[in-house]
């Protein structure tokens, strides 16, 4: 098969993109000039100039495929960059179905999608047919990946072969830029994470998520989407998991109701004070942390036959690729303290702005 892949430099795709390769398929891969694409560096990848809200530039990138996976996305937790993800994730994501249709690629199109976007059952489990709810102080970023499968759902309805493969807070190697999550255990492992909240998301093992894309692309039905999570996690439990791996001792665990307090001072600050420096502490983050989400996956294993493996083996793995490139120095000694927090809002982005990771 002759597969293209958007995002193919972010965490999710960085990862399909070596599955792909190692299963003997070919790979084309939509890049931005001036973005960081390391993550491809090496591999034997046809790169395609182009962007997702050019149109006409996506003509070169879809001709002649057999079939897209398409995992780009702008991740941000922050207010004020709603034009930039209702440009880049929406827009992005119908001039992409535009334009296979336009070049008359019939193969199915797997989008990644995130759990972001699936409503919240309180105390209880959400799988695919729990509406998403605009008005539950929803960050701009849900709200865009909602938009998504709007854009998604016209496509099916026009007739196109469109398969949502919905994506968790995900863990693994080959984390180049790095993704939130990596941010998370670069900290962590360099002592430079001095507290976290209590709290939990949903996660999913980088194997795993590619997996379900692999999964989705041969066996989903065309119109459904599919949500791809290895566990449930608390906040506590993935320090554990962390201290095990890096052998560092886990930071103190801080009230919620103040790291809140401190995500809305912080945001306000660096938003109208310092607009270019990364804001690592938002009140979104904490937001969705508070809520504890948890994801029915029954679906996809029903269907696709999917079976999730193991979010230790996970964290080990990224830590390792770390440690390779000399990201991540083992036993490096503690940092001043930072405010931040975990803040796993599930994306598989091609380019991660204003990531919040650690506290």
């Amino acid at each position: 098969m002759h597969y293209l892949v958007t995002g193919g430099s972010g965490h999710l795709g960085a990862n399909l993109v070596r599955r792909l390769l190692s299963d003997g398929h070919r790979v084309r891969c939509l890049v931005r000039r001036g973005s960081n694409n390391s993550a491809l560096d090496g591999l034997d990848v046809e790169r395609v100039d182009g962007d997702l809200r050019d149109p006409a530039s996506l003509d070169a990138a879809v001709r002649g495929v057999d079939a897209i996976y398409h995992a780009a996305a702008l991740l941000s937790t922050i207010d004020g960059e709603e034009h930039q993800l209702f440009e880049s994730n929406i827009v992005g994501t119908k001039n992409l179905l535009e334009a296979a249709r336009r070049n008359e690629m019939t193969g199915r199109i797997v989008v990644t999608g995130s759990f972001s976007a699936v409503g919240h059952v309180p105390d209880g489990l959400a799988d695919e047919t729990q509406p998403f709810n605009p008005f539950d102080k929803a960050m701009p970023y849900e709200k865009s990946k909602a938009g998504v499968e709007h854009e998604v759902l016209k496509a099916f309805a026009e007739g196109q072969d469109v398969v949502i493969a919905t994506s968790c807070a995900i863990l693994g190697p080959n984390d180049f830029k790095p993704s939130r999550m990596g941010r998370v255990l670069v900290d962590f492992a360099h002592g430079k994470m001095r507290a976290y909240i209590p709290g939990g998301f949903e996660f999913v093992a980088a194997r795993d998520i590619v997996e379900g894309h692999v999964l989705a692309m041969q066996k989903g039905r065309s119109g459904q989407k599919y949500i791809i999570s290895t566990t449930f996690l608390s906040v506590d439990e993935l320090m554990g998991i962390m201290e095990r791996v890096t052998g560092q001792k886990r930071p103190i665990r801080l009230p919620v109701n103040v790291m809140a307090v401190v995500a809305e001072v912080t945001q306000f600050v660096f938003t109208n004070f310092f607009p270019k420096v990364p804001q690592r502490l938002t009140p979104g983050a904490v937001r969705v942390l508070r809520m504890c989400r948890r994801a029915d996956n029954g679906k996809a294993r029903r269907e696709l036959g999917f079976a999730p493996t193991s979010i230790e083996d996970a964290v080990r793995e990224a830590y390792e690729h770390f440690v390779a490139r000399g990201v991540i120095t083992p036993k490096a000694g503690r940092a001043a303290f930072v405010p931040s927090v975990v803040s796993p809002v599930s994306p598989a982005a091609s380019r991660n702005t204003q990531q919040s990771v650690g506290a």
